[in-house]
C-alpha cells in the first residue's frame, strides 16, 4: 500500500477541489426510534480515549437526508431487513460434517446473541487475537459445524453479521481497547491517521477534520461504524465495514488492504472504539 506522512499542501489541494461547507441536508435534531420502540443514541459525548479530537460523536444517520433517515425508522421500510430474514433461514439450516446449524449450539438468535454486536471486535483468549464478528462466525462454522468458511464480504456472511447485530439494536457500543487488545488498537489508530495514496489522505482528513462538509454530492460523516452492516442505496446491498474501508482507501488512489487482513481488523477495532456510547443500529441505511 502506498502511504505518505507529509505534504499538507497536497492534501489541501485534493480536499479543496471537492470539499466545501454547506447547510446540513439532514435534520440533525431528529430522534431515531425504530419501530416506535427502540430508541437509538445517535449523539453523545466522545469517549475519553479520543483525547479531544472530537467533543461529540454522531451516528452517520444524523448526516443523511430526511428521506434516507426515515427508511431506517421502520423495519418494513428498511431494505436491509430482507437480508436479515434470509440469514434467519440460514441460522436454522444444517451445514457441514457435524450435522449442525447455528441454532444447534445457540438456540434462539434473539436471546443468545443479544449484546454480542456491541462488544465486537474483541480479544479472544483462546486464539490470543482480536477477532471481528465475521472472524468469530467463520470460526464457529469451521470448528463447530465442520462447514466451509464464508468469504469475508460475501452476501451470506454480511447477512449473518446483520442478523446477529439486530439483536443488539439500541445497546451502546462498548468495545474494549485495553489489556491484550491495546496493541491492536494502537495499530488501528496509526492506520487511521496515516495518509495514503496519490491524494495523500488519511481517514481523519475526511471524518475528523471535514465532517459536516460536502464532498462532491455527499455529506461527510464522522465515519462511525455502529450502523454496520449498512444497506447502501448506492449499490443496493448490505455492506460490511471492511468493504467500506477498502472502498475508502481505494478512493485515495492507493493499493488497499484486503478484507479480513490484520490491518483492517486493527482499523475496525479502532474505528469501533471511536463510537463507544452510540447505539448499535445495524442494519442501517446510508447513501
Amino acid at each position: 500500500m502506498t502511504k505518505r506522512s507529509g505534504s499538507k499542501a497536497l492534501t489541501w489541494m485534493a480536499l479543496s477541489s471537492v470539499v466545501f461547507a454547506a447547510p446540513a441536508l439532514a435534520d440533525e435534531s431528529a430522534k431515531l426510534v425504530v419501530n416506535d420502540e427502540i430508541e437509538m443514541i445517535t449523539e453523545t459525548d466522545a469517549p475519553a480515549h479520543l483525547d479531544g479530537a472530537l467533543g461529540t460523536i454522531r451516528s452517520g444517520w444524523t448526516f443523511r437526508t430526511s428521506e434516507t433517515q426515515v427508511l431506517q425508522m421502520d423495519d418494513f421500510d428498511n431494505p436491509g431487513m430482507i437480508f436479515v430474514d434470509q440469514a434467519l433461514d440460514q441460522w436454522n439450516t444444517v451445514e457441514g460434517s457435524a450435522g449442525k446449524s447455528c441454532a444447534s449450539c445457540h438456540d434462539d438468535v434473539e436471546s443468545s446473541m443479544a449484546g454480542v454486536r456491541a462488544v465486537y471486535p474483541k480479544w479472544n483468549e483462546e486464539a490470543e487475537e482480536v477477532r471481528t464478528l465475521v472472524m468469530q462466525i467463520n470460526d464457529c462454522r469451521e470448528n463447530q459445524m465442520g462447514a466451509e468458511p464464508l468469504k469475508y464480504t460475501s452476501g451470506k456472511m454480511t447477512a449473518m453479521e446483520a442478523l446477529i447485530s439486530v439483536q443488539s439494536r439500541g445497546m451502546p457500543v462498548d468495545v474494549a481497547i485495553d489489556g491484550p487488545a491495546q496493541s491492536t488498537w494502537e495499530r488501528g489508530k496509526d492506520i487511521y491517521y496515516t495518509r495514503f495514496g496519490q491524494l495523500d489522505l488519511s481517514c481523519a482528513n475526511c471524518h475528523e477534520d471535514n465532517y459536516d462538509n460536502m464532498i462532491r454530492a455527499d455529506h461527510l460523516s464522522q465515519g462511525q461504524i455502529n450502523g454496520f452492516p449498512v444497506y447502501r442505496l448506492k449499490n443496493t446491498k448490505l455492506n460490511n465495514a471492511h468493504a467500506r474501508f477498502k472502498g475508502c482507501i481505494r478512493d485515495t488512489r492507493a493499493e488497499t488492504f484486503k478484507p479480513g487482513s490484520d490491518e483492517f481488523v486493527a482499523l475496525e477495532l479502532y474505528v469501533a472504539s471511536r463510537g463507544n456510547g452510540l447505539s448499535v443500529e445495524a442494519p442501517s441505511v446510508r447513501n
